[in-house]
């Protein structure tokens, strides 16, 4: 495809009476020969080509078709040298429309266009034989497709940036057949693994690996018809019904005309360009997804030999074994007779329970959730879609006031300003909108990806409440966002805090406090008011996280219970047994924002906050050491061996590097701010105090920013036998990302508050108790953090 494109950046033509002679004439007219050798046959419209012609480009390329003042528009088809050709629709000198083209490798795509790319619905197949048969988008697989490949893989599901990302069903050659969620190509998230010879997995993936508890089912386990098993089969036989057919999926297209036509003949210049005609790189490329599905093939079909194969199992076909998996490593193995499992146990081994992700869960008296979450999408399409055009200003005072608001009626069959829809009547409050907008723009967040985020397709999913707050959780599909209900106290709260709030994110952006992206209110008719706040979701990451901690610095009451905890388990203050080692630069910058957040949460009189904190393992290959702290004595002695330290029987242990801060590159990280991310890139000590990223062996490079993807030592003190010297204290060192922020800022220490206080110190240590006036809350929040997070020495 070289030479087609090479051909076609020849493009600056000129139609002049010096530039150009007349050949004979045919039916279409007379040809003119340019002086660089260029030709053009055909009819005109004054000195401009219009109607029916063929140009020949002095290397080869011809076109024939249809002109539009200067324009390729119309059908016509265009022949390269190379052979490569395109046979369809033009617009405004674009392919554009429905076409064919055939490129000199042999791949072929049949389908719609826009813009020179392959745009909507098409087909390609390979030159290996490969196929896809899908959506487009400017050039790229994304949407819903199928691939084919020559060796009998196929894949049928969800496609982003041309790799498998969202839900999707993937069968081997061998019989093999994955059904759950993808990113970038690779199994993420969880989904159900169907082996060759019958047996089932059960469990979570992150980048391709397992990670995370999972169950196993030999071949033939009774158990898995309680598992709604045959409901599985049958889902999957419909979407792989469609992988037995040959015929193409490409539908009848409607011709569109691009909003971006380029000038070709120039009126009164006589111009001809030909730049607009370039072609999208994606044709020049001419392999197919064989590289890529390589290394996650392998990965799926080796697992078989690796804990999951048909090794030898009991005969007692009510055997299961549940695993726990960190980055593809087998952690842990536990054998349990299914017959015998609780209710419960027996609940969370149904298949793909996350992957269904069902919101219909009741809230109301009488009314499904799932009206609620129609509700909340059209409410915030409509108050988005109604602020966004207006002209960005500065806030005023007045847009935190009582007439700040947007209210709208939506009847189920619609209204002259509301479109019908399938909820339930409802009123629509939105409060502060041209505040909150001026946020998200703060924010770094584009209007339409809010929207699409939470107003999409794919509805919103109920998360668990992790507090005794009672207030439920919404997840947007994409995990970027959180919707949370609100008592009227608190949103009375956020809107008193809101012009402070304001200006503090104003002057911070690195601030770790929460980031609000609206505040609404539905009302059902004849029903109940709920309350709602959109926030960013602090575990919206690249990697999974392992663990999670809601820390206060209290210690009353703020244990979990142990035969609760799994995963998912949102952990407590005395629940952490690990101290954190920063990079000093890092363990500053975290510690001047924690100081300048509190205080503000103080000046407000906000108490009850926490740091949320969750924690990414590395491998464990990459992790595990055992070693003496920075401060024990024998530390002078074995100053000589820096890379590493002297075990008790003198063997040097020289611990694997999991994480390496290296100085920051911008062209090799994402720079794309999330709903957490918003800061600058952070600044290492260990790297001559340059701005860092954190390379994760086998995995990847992170930007790392306050709160997001910090790199840290994960320290914890193993209890030694009696027998064992005192002298030497031993720990399992492990390397881990950090992702925190302050959560729960909408409880004012009022009347309510200091009775509780009152109350509560009658029976306990009033310091050990959460509820405290905001002053010393503040005060012991960021000393408990100090604790946790040591000083590098």
């Amino acid at each position: 495809m070289k030479a087609e494109e090479h051909s076609l950046k020849k493009v600056k033509r000129i139609f002049g009476p010096t530039t150009y002679s007349v050949m004979e004439n045919d039916e279409r007219g007379p040809e003119k020969i340019l002086i660089n050798g260029d030709a053009y046959l055909g009819a005109f419209e004054g000195t401009i080509p219009h109607g029916k012609g063929k140009y020949t480009w002095s290397d080869g390329t011809i076109y024939e078709g249809d002109w539009e003042e200067g324009k390729m528009s119309g059908k016509g088809k265009i022949r390269w040298p190379s052979q490569a050709m395109y046979d369809g629709d033009f617009s405004g000198g674009y392919l554009h429309g429905f076409g064919t083209f055939i490129g000199s490798d042999g791949s072929m795509y049949r389908g719609s266009w826009k813009m020179n790319s392959q745009h909507g619905i098409g087909r390609k197949q390979y030159p290996n034989a490969d196929i896809y048969d899908g959506c487009w988008r400017e050039g790229v697989r994304e949407g819903s497709g199928r691939y084919a490949w020559s060796n009998d893989n196929i894949y049928l599901g969800n496609w982003k940036n041309g790799r498998m990302s969202g839900r999707g069903v993937m069968k081997w050659f061998n019989g093999d057949l994955f059904d759950g969620f993808w990113l970038n190509g690779l199994r993420h998230g969880t989904g159900c693994y169907r082996f060759g010879d019958g047996s089932y997995y059960f469990g979570t993936w992150s980048n391709g690996l397992k990670d995370g508890p999972g169950t196993f089912y030999p071949a033939g386990n009774k158990h898995l018809s309680k598992l709604n098993l045959e409901r599985y089969k049958d889902k999957r036989n419909r979407l792989l019904s469609h992988m037995s057919s040959d015929e193409s999926v490409i539908p009848s297209v409607k011709r569109t005309l691009s909003d971006k036509i380029s000038s070709s003949f120039r009126r009164g210049s006589g111009g001809f360009s030909r730049k607009t005609s370039l072609l999208n790189d994606d044709l020049i490329r001419t392999g197919s997804m064989r590289e890529m599905m390589s290394h996650e093939r392998s990965v799926s079909v080796t697992s078989i030999s690796s804990h999951d194969g048909p090794i030898e199992y009991p005969e007692n076909r009510t055997v299961a074994f549940e695993r726990e998996y960190m980055q593809g490593v087998l952690m842990k193995e536990r054998v349990k007779n299914i017959s015998k499992l609780s209710h419960r146990s027996k609940q969370r081994l149904k298949f793909a329970k996350d992957a269904e992700r069902k919101s219909c869960v009741n809230i109301f008296e009488g009314h499904s959730s799932y009206y609620l979450m129609l509700s909340l999408q059209l409410g915030i399409r409509y108050t988005v879609g109604k602020i966004t055009p207006v002209p960005m200003r500065e806030v005023r005072s007045s847009d935190f006031g009582e007439q700040a608001r947007i209210r709208m009626y939506f009847p189920r069959k619609g209204s002259q300003l509301t479109p019908p829809h399938h909820s339930i009547d409802f009123y629509w409050k939105d409060y502060c909108p041209m505040v909150f907008r001026n946020l998200r723009d703060l924010f770094k967040l584009n209007a339409a990806d809010y929207m699409m985020s939470i107003c999409g397709d794919d509805g919103l999913r109920e998360l668990s409440s992790p507090g005794k707050s009672g207030s439920i959780f919404y997840l947007s599909h994409d995990d970027r966002f959180v919707i949370k209900t609100l008592k009227k106290t608190e949103l009375k709260v956020l809107l008193k805090m809101l012009p402070h709030y304001y200006r503090h994110v104003q002057a911070h952006d690195n601030t770790l406090i929460t980031k609000f992206f609206g505040a609404h209110r539905i009302t059902l008719k004849h029903g109940k008011k709920v309350r709602f706040v959109v926030m960013g979701n602090m575990f919206c990451t690249e990697l999974r996280i392992h663990r999670r901690y809601d820390l206060k610095g209290s210690v009353q009451g703020r244990f979990t219970n142990k035969d609760e905890i799994d995963e998912s388990t949102t952990l407590k203050d005395l629940d952490l047994t690990y101290e954190f080692h920063m990079d000093r630069s890092l363990h500053e910058a975290l510690f001047r924002q924690l100081s300048l957040d509190s205080a503000f949460l103080e000046s407000q009189q906000i108490i009850d906050y926490s740091l949320l904190l969750g924690l990414h393992f590395r491998a464990p290959e990459h992790l595990k050491s055992l070693l003496e702290p920075p401060e024990s004595p024998d530390k002078a002695e074995n100053s000589n061996t820096a890379d590493g330290v002297i075990s008790q029987g003198g063997e040097i242990l020289i611990p694997p590097r999991g994480l390496v801060l290296v100085t920051h590159e911008p062209g090799s990280v994402s720079t794309e701010p999330g709903p957490h991310i918003r800061g600058d890139t952070l600044k290492a000590y260990s790297i001559g105090n340059k701005e860092a990223d954190v390379l994760l062996p086998g995995t990847g490079r992170l930007r790392v920013q306050l709160g997001v993807n910090m790199p840290a030592q994960a320290n914890h003190k193993i209890v030694q036998a009696e027998t064992d010297s005192a002298e030497i204290e031993l720990f399992e060192v492990y390397d881990v990302v950090l992702y925190l922020g302050i959560i729960d800022i909408l409880q004012e220490y009022n009347l309510k508050k200091k009775l509780e206080h009152a109350c509560k110190s009658l029976k306990f240590d009033p310091v050990s108790i959460s509820v405290v006036e905001p002053k010393i809350y503040s005060k012991r929040f960021i000393t408990f953090l100090e604790k946790i997070f040591p000083v590098q020495p």
